[in-house]
């Protein structure tokens, strides 16, 4: 062999190593876990505070207590484990930025043995499967935007590790080959989605229904898979009894819930407009373009029904995307904040490789719908990112040790010192905020996504956990339970103290905190010390004062500081 060939030869091998699927993915898991350990600073958005429930959760499992079981919580138990040890590893981590990651703890494995399936067959379809996957995984951005200031989205976790998860799930029904890899990944992302939320476990269980219907999936594996499925919640459920106690969640949650399935469906195409409709027409074109195939297929299923037949009608891209679509919509129903249709993008490929054989006009067309349902996600996905992380090179940081990690955030100046201005607002003239909670209404309707709110109770809680230290330091006394009568209860993460069992993270008066049981009460009743918000004072706290009132009395009321009333059990 001559000395061309061999340098020739190594090149090749050099360049399949560097390009290689599954070392991109590695090289990307370790770099997440190198900015995760590093205090990274990021520029705070609308519903930040949503992150402060995944810190009420931690602290709660630090001392035992367990989801669903000892607390209500608003999503699956699976983001709250992951979180929790993750905060131990990374202490320094961008809050943020940790809940986003940490779904690629159980994702990337899974996704893996996609890729290296995909892999033996087409390194190009293995690396057009990755990248979009890396691509909205690294970056924590909702398609809905609730804040024009350049941020990021501290919202929406739930959502997007579902959708995550929905893009692995996708990606393996529709280019892995090898029986074990689909059943491995059919398994680990439908029991990782029903532990995230219920949801995307159903939106998963619509494209596996239909994968069974296009023979992707035998009926017998979708028993084996169920079957595994059910084998894991019952060690779990024999473990620490958490299924059981999450399904009972999820109805509780379902009940207080209740709405127009039709008018949330209008709702989420209309949000989503621009990708929902793009693909429906893709849908469409690609039906046209196969006419005569579908119209041959149907006639041999009509004249010998079997089960090759069925199969050989339903599995194609088309009809692949219209359940896409529709497991999608279905998913976005129940959202606020969320990467949507990006799970869509294996089912888009797929549509890619097998339109090359059709015509001029009709390849343009399908080739210009398909552009139009991936790009605009990618395009407003790399817009939002860009501001943010350009606009906070002149932002100003937040200094304020005590939040920990909560505090690594920034935001324009003038917007820091509104907060601050804010802050002595509320404290000075409470009677206007008053006069809001007794018209029930907020101080504007989008009050919660402001960031100037988000600062602005940032510094609230940073006050609030300078008052109770100095309280305790000048009675002499230590609060061993703590309860914010609010949105979210940071405190005993902030103190390292416990929080009371049975009360709900999240705590949304009118979603997520059922009527609390004679149990619940008692442990309220029974908590060192409950704290009520006073900048600003808002509908919101006072129903949820309103809710636990039974439990309230026979309390000593102090005065913590201008911002926090201390509600005091006696002894």
């Amino acid at each position: 062999m001559s000395d061309a060939v061999r340098s020739s030869k190594a090149f090749a091998d050099l360049r399949d190593t560097l390009f290689s699927p599954l070392l991109i993915l590695a090289l990307a898991c370790v770099s997440a876990a190198i900015l995760l350990s590093f205090a990274v600073t990021l520029p705070i958005g609308a519903f930040y505070w949503d992150t402060f429930i995944y810190f009420d959760a931690a602290q709660r499992l630090s001392n035992g207590q367990l989801p669903s079981v000892d607390f209500f919580a608003p999503a699956g138990p699976l983001g709250y484990w992951l979180f929790a040890w993750l905060i131990d590893v990374f202490p320094s981590a961008q809050p943020v930025l940790l809940a986003q990651w940490m779904i690629l703890i159980v994702a990337a494995p899974l996704f893996a043995l996609v890729l290296a399936d995909a892999d033996r067959r087409s390194r190009t379809i293995a690396l057009a499967l990755l990248l979009p996957f890396l691509f909205f995984v690294a970056l924590p951005i909702n398609a809905t935007d609730f804040s024009s200031y350049p941020s990021i989205d501290g919202f929406g976790y739930y959502n997007r590790q579902s959708i995550h998860l929905l893009y692995v799930l996708t990606a393996a029904l529709i280019f892995a080959t090898r029986r074990w890899v689909i059943l491995t990944v059919l398994g680990g992302t439908m029991t990782a989605l029903f532990l995230t939320k219920i949801t995307g476990f159903a939106a998963g269980g619509l494209l596996c229904a239909f994968a069974v219907l296009a023979g992707r999936v035998t009926i017998r594996e979708g028993f084996l898979v169920l079957a595994a499925f059910l084998a894991v919640l019952l060690a779990m459920q024999l473990a620490n009894g958490v299924p059981l106690a999450y399904v009972g969640d999820l109805v509780t949650l379902a009940a207080m819930n209740e709405g127009v399935l039709l008018q949330r469906f209008l709702q989420a195409a209309s949000l989503h407009f621009g990708v929902f409709a793009s693909a429906s027409l893709l849908c469409l074109a690609l039906l046209y373009a196969e006419r005569s195939d579908l119209a041959q297929k149907a006639s041999a299923l009509a004249r010998t029904p079997s089960r090759a037949a069925l199969s050989a009608l339903f599995d194609r891209s088309a009809f692949w995307l219209a359940a896409g679509l529709f497991a999608g919509l279905f998913f976005e129903t129940q959202n606020t904040g969320s990467q949507p249709f990006v799970f869509l993008w294996p089912i888009v490929l797929l549509a890619l490789t097998g339109i090359s054989h059709l015509g001029g006009r009709m390849l343009v067309v399908c080739l210009a719908l398909a552009a139009a349902a991936a790009l605009p996600s990618v395009v407003h996905t790399t817009q939002k990112a860009a501001r943010a992380l350009i606009g906070q090179i002149n932002y100003v940081i937040l200094d304020l040790p005590v939040l920990k990690t909560l505090g690594q955030v920034s935001q324009r100046a003038e917007i820091m010192e509104r907060s601050a201005t804010m802050l002595d607002l509320y404290e000075r003239f409470p009677e206007t905020y008053q006069a809001h909670v007794n018209d029930k209404i907020l101080p504007s309707f989008t009050f919660y996504t402001d960031p100037d709110f988000q600062l602005t109770w940032l510094r609230a809680t940073a006050e609030g956990v300078t008052a109770i230290e100095a309280y305790e330091a000048e009675h002499g006394v230590r609060f061993g339970t703590i309860l914010s009568l609010n949105f979210t209860n940071p405190f005993p993460y902030l103190l390292n103290r416990d929080a009371p069992h049975g009360v709900s993270i999240g705590a949304d008066p009118s979603r997520t905190v059922p009527k609390p049981s004679a149990e619940v009460l008692s442990n309220v009743a029974r908590t060192d010390l409950i704290l009520k918000a006073k900048c600003p004072l808002t509908i919101s706290d006072e129903e949820l004062y309103e809710i636990y009132e039974p439990a309230l009395r026979d309390r000593d009321r102090i005065t913590l500081s201008p911002c926090w009333d201390g509600l005091v059990r006696r002894p």
